[in-house]
């Protein structure tokens, strides 16, 4: 399971490094893609497998299944890691999330998200003043914590 928050720097050559215990859970292939919020997925290989599952499975006639299947597939790009521990990030995924230096690699059960640390504390910061009401709203979900 992917859990933990880890600040690192994106060198000028687009490089990043992935922390160890990240890499254990990924593997040695992963996928990187956009994500929402303006953050980027990697997906271990077994789960990107079991969300095309359910991409493909979408109805093709439906304008917002095409739409959100473009937005993840079409901008996957494949990853791995260099014997510095390190995955390079494209330019088109880099320019996508605002990546130029500090960044944060969150772990999200089945997937790490990667933030500009600018936005991921700002986003962070208001998730914390509102998390009473969003707990609240995953009752509908099915989620009581």
């Amino acid at each position: 399971m992917l859990t933990g928050e880890f600040s690192h720097t994106i060198d000028a050559k687009g490089r990043l490094i992935i922390p160890s215990k990240f890499r254990e859970d990924l593997g040695e292939d992963f996928l990187i893609t956009k994500g929402f919020d303006h953050c980027l997925f990697v997906y271990p290989n077994n789960e990107w497998k079991e969300l095309e599952t359910k991409l493909k499975a979408l109805p093709l006639n439906n304008p917002n299944a095409r739409k959100l299947t473009r937005f993840l597939v079409g901008s996957a790009v494949d990853g791995g890691v260099d014997k510095q521990g390190r995955v390079l990030i494209s330019s088109a995924l880099r320019e996508f999330a605002g990546l130029e230096k500090d960044v944060v690699l969150v772990g999200v059960l089945n997937r790490v998200e990667i933030w500009d640390k600018a936005k991921w504390d700002e986003s962070n910061a208001l998730v914390e003043e509102d998390v009473d009401d969003i707990a609240s709203g995953m009752e509908d979900l099915g989620l009581m914590i």
